[in-house]
């Protein structure tokens, strides 16, 4: 058994008896419960299982190499899509951002991706159907919730954040195009110390979902498939980013 596969294990032994005030407005803490190792098609991982107190649900963390301790970590959340990630579905990029997250992650020293059970943007999995229903009728996903009685986005990171914290991370490279990922754990305490572009070129079933993305949530998007140098260059912002100029599309 390695270093760091002892160093997680030993993760489950200090978290039996872990109480704490918790993170966010919810208050969520989070303990480390079981650690194996998980062979996967994009590489070897070690899967951390997370209890935590806000509700029933169980999150994950897919580590490789030595986290614990580590500083700029490259680190990927993602949350739960069950059409896309299970079903294989075209309407969103879900399915491709995991998997080549694993991959980017692999292909690094170390690194962490955390898997959130926030299906939906945090709406769950019978308000998205509901939600693509409205989409099939002509609403962007963001109209869609907002009829539906929903914000744009219902997830909050609070539950990563603690996550993160667990691992004993001191400060992570978050592999993302939301910025909104970046302010809720920065507000929540973790140090991100630069953003990883996470490009996924776009198909004819989602690219309206990447150009909603994009346009009215302020994801850093091209759809046509082209990273923004200049703007993966710069330095983390925090308040007041702004999404990059929309470029035309390419003749032909």
């Amino acid at each position: 058994m390695t270093d760091s596969m002892n160093a997680l294990l030993e993760l489950v032994a200090r978290d039996r008896a872990h109480d704490c005030d918790g993170v966010g407005h919810v208050n969520v803490c989070v303990r480390v419960v079981g650690v194996a190792e998980l062979p996967t098609r994009a590489g070897h991982f070690r899967i951390v299982a997370f209890w935590n107190n806000r509700d029933a649900k169980e999150h994950i963390a897919m580590v490789h190499g030595d986290v614990i301790g580590a500083s700029n970590v490259p680190t990927r959340l993602h949350s739960e899509c069950v059409t896309g990630d299970v079903m294989g579905s075209l309407r969103c990029d879900c399915r491709d951002q995991l998997l080549e997250g694993l991959k980017k992650i692999q292909s690094m020293d170390r690194g962490i991706l955390l898997y959130l059970r926030q299906e939906g943007r945090g709406i769950g999995l019978i308000n998205k159907i509901r939600a693509y229903a409205l989409q099939d009728q002509g609403l962007d996903t963001v109209e869609a919730n907002l009829a539906l009685g929903f914000r744009d986005d219902e997830r909050d990171y609070a539950v990563a954040a603690h996550m993160l914290r667990s691992l004993n991370v001191s400060s992570i490279e978050l592999i993302t195009n939301n910025p909104n990922k970046v302010q809720q754990l920065t507000q929540y305490g973790v140090s991100v110390a630069g953003r990883i572009p996470h490009v996924i070129p776009p198909n004819d079933h989602n690219r309206f979902y990447l150009e909603t993305k994009a346009k009215r949530s302020g994801h850093f998007i091209d759809t046509w498939g082209k990273p923004h140098l200049v703007e993966q260059s710069d330095p983390v912002v925090v308040d007041g980013m702004a999404p990059p100029e929309s470029e035309p599309a390419p003749a032909g």
